[in-house]
């Protein structure tokens, strides 16, 4: 008779497109988003934990195929009413979906942040991941652009207080109803070639303004040596794009005047310029120069998605590549005015504006500039030199607990004292407490400083060996808490001169 074959073990890999974070990444942050979230609640923001499943239909993204009807999520149908479900690709659409559920209840302008993880169903990449971290705030029920200029106001807040200095970040905005009016004066009424421009703008940044300007036209080569076709536009309907591209000025007056004339005739993109005039105002007002938000048409992301003011932090210092070149960080943050996605539910057009921050770049630039740190502190280790002692050492570790210290007993085996040691090594614990049968009955314990013990602590395998080191002081037990809080709060540790 054959053996059953055996069950093979499952192999321990992260899926593809996902990955693992450790203590230090996740407590950067959590304290970064902490921050953040102190000044949207300063502005007066309340926060919103919605569901990360949401139907299809709210998502907005269905597609009519049987084997995969939601491209770009995760999705899965219910047995019971085949209604399909996805995890959230964004925290956008589950915002309309809850203020069209609740508006009845809500207050109105509804100002609410959110944070947390979102989904995408696809191809992963190099610093691409299908689960990552999103920061939004939104204003929903005003059109008034004093709500669009509030949220570049407190994006601006929210990089400084996370340690991006001005000068190292700007924030540039620009218009959808701008560039529609820009499409008005060139006379263009067919959607498709309308689409093809707007795609032909979103690669200014890439080939600059000759090469929109061959793209709009017959074509160009690419720097493959290919030939790229090109839209088929008259060089004379080219110049309205170049004229909004190139409209930037050294002060905001004169890029407004610019794009007045990029728009000619058009009512369309004479509203936008208006609006983008009212939110230059209402920053200066409120005291942001141009050292921190800036008019500027050359930004085109997004436009096909926003129905008004665009927004898009980029942060201008430079780091090195994975060639060793140098260039700019780019853009960390992203959003802008989006008066039809509670449509979708209401049948009502709902004005909208927010911005979206992206959590693992932000900290990225912050990694990149050593603003926050690698590692983080691991906990004051309560030794065990006596198993049977355990109460003690619970009694010791309550008491730095209960002074606000974070600290831990070994829970390993404690047979082998050097484990102990290597164990907060790993942990970059910063001090140890050492209580043996000797100290316990003349009522003093060990503190050893493990900064500068580290390196003998891998060849250490006795209490008494430990006990000959130097970085160590001898005090009362009574006198625990107290030495350890001086210690872990003082910028210039000395244990020394704290225990006295």
């Amino acid at each position: 008779m054959a053996k059953p074959k055996k069950t093979p073990r499952p192999r321990a890999e992260t899926p593809k497109g996902f990955r693992d974070y450790f203590g230090a990444e996740v407590a950067g942050r959590n304290a970064m988003l902490a921050q953040i979230a102190e000044v949207y609640h300063r502005y007066g923001f309340d926060a919103l934990e919605s569901s990360a499943v949401e139907t299809v239909e709210a998502l907005g993204k269905f597609l009519p195929d049987v084997d995969r009807p939601n491209a770009g999520v995760f999705a899965w149908q219910e047995a019971d009413d085949e209604k399909w479900l996805a995890l959230r690709y964004d925290l956008t659409a589950p915002l309309a979906r809850v203020f069209a559920q609740h508006r009845n209840d809500l207050a109105t302008p509804y100002r609410r942040y959110a944070m947390g993880p979102v989904w995408r169903n696809e191809k992963p990449g190099p610093g691409r991941f299908r689960q990552f971290y999103q920061c939004d705030a939104d204003t929903v029920g005003t059109a008034s652009m004093a709500a669009d200029a509030e949220i570049c106001a407190m994006l601006a807040d929210c990089l400084e207080v996370v340690g991006i200095p001005r000068g190292d970040y700007v924030i540039r905005i620009n218009n959808r109803k701008v560039l529609n009016g820009v499409l008005e004066s060139m006379g263009l009424t067919d959607d498709a070639q309308r689409a093809d421009v707007m795609r032909t703008i979103d690669k200014f940044d890439k080939v600059g303004e000759e090469g929109v300007r061959q793209l709009l036209g017959k074509g160009r080569l690419d720097a493959s040596g290919a030939y790229i076709d090109g839209v088929g536009l008259a060089p004379e309907q080219a110049d309205p794009v170049i004229a909004f591209l190139t409209s930037r000025a050294g002060d905001a007056a004169t890029t407004l005047a610019n794009l007045r004339t990029a728009v000619g005739d058009s009512a369309t993109g004479a509203a936008g310029v208006d609006e983008l005039q009212s939110i230059a105002d209402l920053l200066t007002a409120q005291g942001y120069g141009p050292d921190r938000i800036v008019i500027d048409p050359s930004v085109v992301r997004g436009l096909g998605y926003y129905t008004g003011p665009v927004f898009e932090a980029e942060l201008t210092f430079e780091i090195t590549d994975e060639k060793g070149r140098p260039r700019q960080f780019g853009s960390v943050a992203g959003g802008g005015r989006y008066d039809d996605l509670v449509k979708r539910f209401t049948g009502q057009e709902v004005p909208a504006t927010g911005i979206s921050i992206g959590v693992d770049r932000l900290l990225a630039a912050l990694r990149a500039k050593g603003r926050i740190g690698g590692t983080e502190a691991g906990p004051v280790l309560i030794t065990v030199m006596d198993r049977d002692r355990m109460g003690d050492y619970q009694a010791m570790v309550a008491e730095l607990r209960g002074a606000g210290i974070r600290a831990e007993v070994y829970l390993g085996n404690p047979k082998n004292f050097g484990n102990q040691l290597k164990y907060a090594d790993k942990r970059d614990c910063p001090l140890a407490v050492i209580e043996g049968s000797d100290e316990k009955d003349r009522g003093v314990v060990i503190i050893k400083d493990l900064a500068l013990g580290k390196k003998l602590a891998a060849d250490i395998a006795s209490n008494e060996e430990w006990k000959e080191q130097p970085a160590q002081v001898e005090i009362a037990r009574n006198r625990l808490a107290e030495v350890v809080t001086r210690y872990i709060g003082e910028t210039e540790k000395n244990l020394f001169e704290i225990a006295g």
